[in-house]
């Protein structure tokens, strides 16, 4: 007995030496927090970055300008979001792979499912999409609902994001690894750097400070892609270091794994359909409240904006319960696999709980950061008291299907999201806001109904258990 509280002692002042959990005294929770809280930062401070840039776009003198810039943003995010999403859903396999592969002590194969991610991201994806996107640019975003003078602004925006999402998607694929095997404070540090760089960026080349010239929304747009070019080169730096965990030779030659492929595509698969599905119904989503007019939809992006960061809690810790889980069926420990995810969903949605009362009570004072154009505040400040009601279910449903991907259950995330998205979202907005006339709060309700269905979807696969026996060779 005295052994054994000796040992706990000495653990304890290990932790206290590693980071700043030494006090919690469960262990569940203490791996999940000392994995989670770098994810965490890097995601909402990402969020942040994001919205001081929409901010910037927001106070152009030009009101006209200024809203149709912020729309632009919008319309254009959202294809790119699909190649984005495509993207972090291979990753999904990579990073389920990866956790059991570390789980199991067989890391000798995180390097060859590294590369393949890497090379089905960029040949598969990166390069057509982008290159889709160079040649239809207008196209796409009049196929979007844009009118006239956000395509005018936001075109350039477009073609230069497109040209960033090249680097982009490799630094996901990288990024996925390191979270794989546990390393979160890495991708953390360097999205960190670049993501403060490119707030400098966006504010010189948007309002052409110093010697440059005022670029407006192609200056953010310009900033962007430099950022994700810079964070390609510290990914690599990183990952090549001797002392870096992630153990990835390029000198080595490049060989062709079926198994490999077939474990990409039996986890993969699903994810990207999932992925796909949800980005095809929210671009039906977008063209409903696009109908709207241009400065209703600058409302609806900034509640957008406002929502990604609510994302962050159910993302940060959904992408810790992959690894966890992952790694803890690896080592054929179910129950503690099971325990992970569940302190990880408690964790996510308490966090994310505190955000939705700030959300519901001081909607006008956020969304004032971002405009001073009364009409927008009026309705983004009425969209973000409907966001503040979605952050339970979000949060949970997150969390728990970032769970079921990490152990390799992508196909009830993708059926959650169907009937969720195609089901309750895009048809509750077309007939609340087509039909019935409720403008922007219509189709945040529909929302609100979206995530409460793709919620009981997830919870309901959660708690089968058959999650626990699914295997990956």
């Amino acid at each position: 007995m005295m052994e054994e509280n000796q040992k706990i002692e000495e653990e304890q002042k290990e932790r206290k030496k590693k980071d700043y959990f030494f006090f919690v005294k469960n262990p569940i929770r203490y791996d999940v927090l000392h994995l989670a809280w770098p994810i965490l930062i890097e995601l909402v401070l990402g969020s942040l970055f994001g919205m001081i840039d929409m901010m910037m776009l927001g106070w152009i003198a030009d009101k006209a300008l200024s809203a149709a810039s912020v729309a632009s943003v919008g319309i254009t995010n959202q294809p790119m979001f699909i190649g984005l999403s495509l993207a972090q859903a291979l990753n999904v396999g990579g990073t389920a792979m990866i956790a059991r592969y570390v789980g199991a002590k067989q890391p000798h194969r995180v390097d060859s499912v590294l590369k393949h991610v890497i090379l089905l991201n960029i040949l598969f994806l990166a390069i057509p999409l982008s290159t889709f996107g160079l040649l239809f640019t207008e196209e796409i975003m009049l196929f979007m609902g844009a009118e006239a003078d956000t395509i005018a602004a936001g075109a350039t925006y477009f073609k230069v994001i497109m040209i960033g999402y090249l680097f982009q998607s490799f630094n996901m694929s990288i990024t996925a690894a390191l979270r794989g095997i546990g390393e979160t404070k890495a991708p953390m540090r360097i999205n960190l750097r670049v993501n403060f760089l490119n707030v400098i960026g966006n504010a010189v080349l948007i309002y052409g400070l110093f010697f440059f010239p005022a670029l407006g929304v192609t200056g953010a747009g310009i900033s962007t892609a430099i950022s994700h070019f810079l964070a390609s080169i510290l990914m690599v730096r990183y990952i090549t270091k001797k002392e870096s965990p992630l153990k990835i030779d390029f000198k080595k030659k490049f060989t062709y794994n079926k198994t490999v492929i077939q474990n990409l595509i039996r986890v993969g698969v699903p994810a990207s359909l999932e992925s796909l599905a949800l980005r095809i119904g929210v671009l039906m989503f977008v063209r409903i409240v696009a109908s709207l007019g241009t400065v209703i939809y600058a409302s609806h992006q900034i509640a957008l904006s406002i929502l990604g960061l609510s994302f962050q809690p159910g993302q940060a810790f959904g992408i810790a319960a992959s690894s966890m889980v992952g790694r803890s069926l690896g080592a054929q420990n179910l129950k503690k696999a099971e325990l992970y995810a569940k302190e990880t969903r408690r964790l996510g949605s308490l966090i994310s709980t505190g955000m939705a009362v700030g959300f519901f009570f001081l909607g006008p004072q956020i969304v004032g950061l971002y405009t001073t154009d009364p009409v927008i505040i009026e309705n983004a400040s009425m969209a973000l008291k409907i966001i503040a009601l979605v952050q339970p279910f979000q949060s949970s449903q997150l969390i728990l299907a970032g769970a079921l991907r990490g152990a390799g259950d992508t196909f009830w995330p993708l059926v959650a999201t169907f009937v969720g998205v195609f089901g309750f979202r895009v048809f509750f907005a077309f007939i609340l806001v087509s039909k019935l006339e409720l403008g922007l709060m219509g189709a945040w309700i529909a929302v609100l109904v979206d995530q409460l269905i793709r919620w009981v979807f997830v919870y309901a696969r959660f708690k089968s258990n058959k999650w626990k026996y699914i295997r990956i060779k």
